[in-house]
């Protein structure tokens, strides 16, 4: 099935300022910042053809459908391949609702960093000393939980150790925080508090954690109050530990281990094994409206928000970085974006904006534990923000043969 185009103008709301990144003062809080992002340019027009064939090729790489909805200055682009149900043959369609998995972790450094700016958590102060005796070093402080450079052990690496059964072990299984935590202090630390960058769950448990201390509210409360509802996002929600998703959705599927072995039908699950590291469900124009405007300064005061995107490197590419709960890729063509890619069972996801908010790219494949599929999808970043030229220097851009970033075990035989 080749993907069809529909396009429409949109107003754009969001204006901001663009703000230099701010090393951390204390080198003890966090490690040295990436160079600053390159100047913002006058953005390319998306290439839509390069952002079909991208989707084309996540489809030849295992997964049933893919999605994707560009939002710019020149209005919006929605491209769907493939069907959102293989029992059905629906077709995949770029409304449809689906687990954002880790892009969960940009929505509760929000709320977090909300909470810094009204005095109510210190960036730099011990999590123990909101959370007494959770954690095991009082050195640990709640920037490197949002940085991933606490060196608490990810418990999902044990957990999905084998992918099918540990994810049908834990399917329907209902956690604490605490548990979640106990199982990530039942293995070796990483590494010491503020030394290196390594990716963890547990980190935004524990996030989850400190903004319920800190609002006495539950963090669906907060998600709705302080990001869905001002935001008017409709297709966004929390519902752990319920394992449906309401409405139009597309449903995922899980790649075994072993090649050859059909598809797990993964879309109903708790996905309690995550919580604030993983559980929201959204669509592409929802997350397209907040991305842009997070960039955009719409949700969080200039101190927080020069913060949140402060970032250091994550591999040895000097392309991709960590901030606090935000990424940044830097393109081939020079364009810098900020976002998250999410993985769940069954789903992967991109959403990435510019500096300035002003255009912003949501992705999806209706499956995951399958490496070529999210190498492809992330081609879509190239296609949205360097337009046709640039999509084609892959030296440094998502459309090369470099396997993408994920947020769980990938363990998928090849």
């Amino acid at each position: 099935m080749l993907p069809s185009f529909n396009r429409r103008l949109a107003l754009s709301a969001a204006l901001l300022t663009v703000t230099a990144l701010v090393t951390p003062a204390a080198a003890a809080h966090a490690a040295p910042a990436a160079p600053v992002a390159p100047a913002a340019a006058t953005p390319a027009a998306p290439d839509l053809g390069a952002l079909e064939q991208a989707l084309r090729n996540t489809l030849a790489a295992g997964a049933p459908g893919a999605t994707a909805r560009f939002s710019g200055p020149d209005g919006v682009s929605t491209a769907a391949v493939g069907v959102r149900d293989k029992a059905t043959g629906a077709a995949m369609d770029p409304k449809a609702r689906f687990r954002i998995g880790s892009v969960s972790k940009t929505f509760s450094s929000v709320v977090l960093l909300q909470l810094v700016a009204e005095k109510k958590i210190d960036l730099d102060a011990s999590v123990n000393t909101y959370l007494p005796g959770l954690l095991p070093d009082d050195r640990i402080t709640v920037r490197h939980l949002l940085t991933h450079r606490s060196g608490l052990s990810d418990y999902t690496n044990v957990m999905f150790a084998r992918t099918v059964p540990g994810f049908e072990a834990v399917r329907n299984k209902v956690f604490t925080y605490q548990e979640l935590v106990a199982l990530s202090l039942a293995e070796p630390r990483t590494t010491q508090p503020g030394v290196a960058y390594k990716y963890s769950n547990t980190n935004f448990v524990v996030v989850g954690m400190l903004i319920e201390k800190a609002t006495g509210n539950k963090v669906a409360k907060e998600y709705e109050r302080r990001i869905f509802k001002p935001l008017g996002l409709k297709n966004t929600s929390y519902v752990h530990p319920g394992t449906t998703i309401s409405g139009l959705h597309a449903r995922g599927y899980l790649h075994p281990d072993e090649a050859g072995s059909p598809l797990v039908d993964s879309t109903e699950q708790t996905v309690s094994w995550a919580q604030s590291a993983g559980a929201v469900i959204s669509n592409p124009a929802d997350l397209n409206t907040f991305m842009s405007a997070l960039l955009g300064g719409r949700l969080l005061a200039p101190e927080q928000l020069d913060a949140m995107t402060t970032v250091t490197p994550t591999d040895g590419t000097n392309t991709r970085f960590y901030g606090l709960g935000l990424r940044r890729y830097d393109l081939s063509c020079g364009t810098s974006v900020y976002g998250h890619t999410g993985t769940v069972q069954g789903f992967y996801t991109y959403a990435f904006t510019t500096r300035d908010g002003r255009s912003s790219l949501a992705a999806m494949a209706n499956t995951s534990n399958r490496g070529e599929a999210n190498t492809a999808l992330g081609g879509t970043l190239e296609a949205a923000f360097c337009g046709a030229p640039a999509a084609k220097a892959t030296a440094r851009g998502f459309a090369a043969t470099a396997p993408a970033e994920v947020d769980l075990p990938e363990r998928h035989a090849r």
